[in-house]
């Protein structure tokens, strides 16, 4: 861990960093997806035997009903009351993203409007590594059902009881034994055990992500979700908060990046003396260690301007702001803000409600979270009366025949 000068040469390696093609697992994904292509449901279970050791009779893949509602009878009562508080502010957030249909008159006699329409199946991945993700089933699940989607499977290599509960309680109970590419290709082009999805949704490792890029021609995701990201951009801050969060995003995986950006040299040696004892406290900290030693992950911005101009740049999955709300009217690209030194990016994570499936390497500059609206269908409509047609009859033939198509003009002066 050290601290490192913000320059150009700085920000262009870290951006270079985050461009670079996986292609090795763009290699072995486009070869599991070709395979189960070929042989479905066997492909599949020799995959999952091989890669995740999960040794499944052929086309045995979905979990049976009396798994979830014995894990949910086991579970401790605290871990149900936590689902239960983060659900329902999820459900909360996903309600209020819900758009509503609408109509205009344009002119007398033409009116356009868009209505919205659930997605009729999607695939939700969970990660099954270290630990599987009960969060991540709660902020993919929950914001499908308020939109209505009408089935909603789970993937996850390894589901805990923990996660197995967590999902009878929140009443989704189809759920696949299946992880890494062959879960992907089996959503995504379906075989005789596994229903085609509409979309797919949610994090996943490399090979996961690479899959999820290459079926994105035939089946809609969500984004691509690399290693995970926090930059936090402060002028003055708790130092023990600070590290705190940085090493709480860095235990993630040894490719996270966690950074600091600040102008003040004094706060960047006291974030790294706290860094460094916070380590020394923390059990199991050879991830973070790894990730923070990678990454930086202390950089001094010789102006705020500079910071703020790397920071809309880099467009992090994660931007906090220990100011407060004084930098966000210069912040164009993140994709979740933490406003304030009491703002933890993992309540983000589990309980705030706000989603954290978020774009990394840069996919905030083009889109942000994901949220109810990702599980509809926005349909335009249009209706012309004889009077609409009569007032745009003239400018529809005009460009239509300047575009060499003649049928189109003719199509709307025979309605006049």
């Amino acid at each position: 861990m050290r601290i490192t000068k913000l320059s150009r040469q700085t920000a262009d390696r870290l951006e270079a960093g985050r461009r670079r093609r996986d292609r090795e697992a763009e290699r072995v994904a486009a070869r599991i997806l070709a395979d189960v292509a070929r042989r479905g449901d066997r492909a599949v279970a020799e995959w999952a035997a091989k890669l995740d050791d999960t040794h499944m009779a052929l086309g045995q893949f979905w979990i049976p009903a009396a798994e979830f509602a014995a894990s949910r009878r086991s579970a401790p009562a605290a871990l149900l009351r936590a689902v239960r508080e983060a659900a329902g502010n999820i459900r909360r957030v996903a309600r209020r993203q819900m758009p509503r249909p609408w109509m205009i008159d344009v002119v007398p006699g033409v009116r356009v409007g868009q209505l919205f329409r659930p997605l009729d199946r999607v695939g939700c991945y969970v990660p099954g590594g270290r630990f599987p993700l009960l969060s991540t089933l709660l902020m993919t699940a929950v914001p499908a059902q308020v939109a209505g989607v009408r089935e909603i499977i789970v993937a996850c290599p390894r589901p805990s009881a923990e996660l197995l509960a967590a999902a009878d309680l929140i009443g989704v109970r189809r759920m696949l034994r299946l992880g890494g590419a062959q879960a992907i290709a089996a959503l995504a082009r379906g075989t005789h055990t596994v229903p085609r999805v509409d979309k797919i949704c949610g994090p996943g490792n490399r090979f996961v992500t690479a899959a999820k890029l290459l079926v994105s021609s035939e089946c809609a995701i969500d984004m691509p979700a690399g290693p995970t990201e926090l930059l936090v951009l402060a002028r003055s801050g708790n130092p023990s908060f600070i590290a705190a969060d940085l090493l709480a995003q860095a235990e993630h995986d040894p490719d996270a990046v966690s950074l600091l950006v600040t102008t003040s040299g004094s706060l960047a040696r006291d974030v790294l003396a706290e860094l460094r004892r916070q380590i020394a406290a923390l059990p199991r900290a050879n991830l973070a260690r790894q990730s923070l030693d990678r990454s930086g992950p202390i950089y001094v911005a010789a102006s705020l301007d500079q910071a703020l101009q790397f920071a809309n740049r880099f467009a992090p999955e994660h931007l906090s702001l220990p100011d407060g709300a004084a930098l966000l009217d210069h912040i164009r690209a993140a994709g979740s803000v933490f406003l304030g030194p009491w703002s933890a990016q993992p309540a983000g994570d589990y309980a705030t409600g706000s989603n954290h499936v978020l774009p990394t390497a840069g996919w905030a500059r083009a889109r942000g979270g994901l949220s109810a609206v990702d599980f509809l269908r926005p349909i335009d409509v249009q209706r012309l009366t004889r009077e609409g047609v009569g007032r745009l009859g003239n400018s529809v033939a005009t460009l239509a025949r300047c575009e060499g198509l003649e049928a189109h003009a003719r199509a709307v002066e025979v309605r006049r």
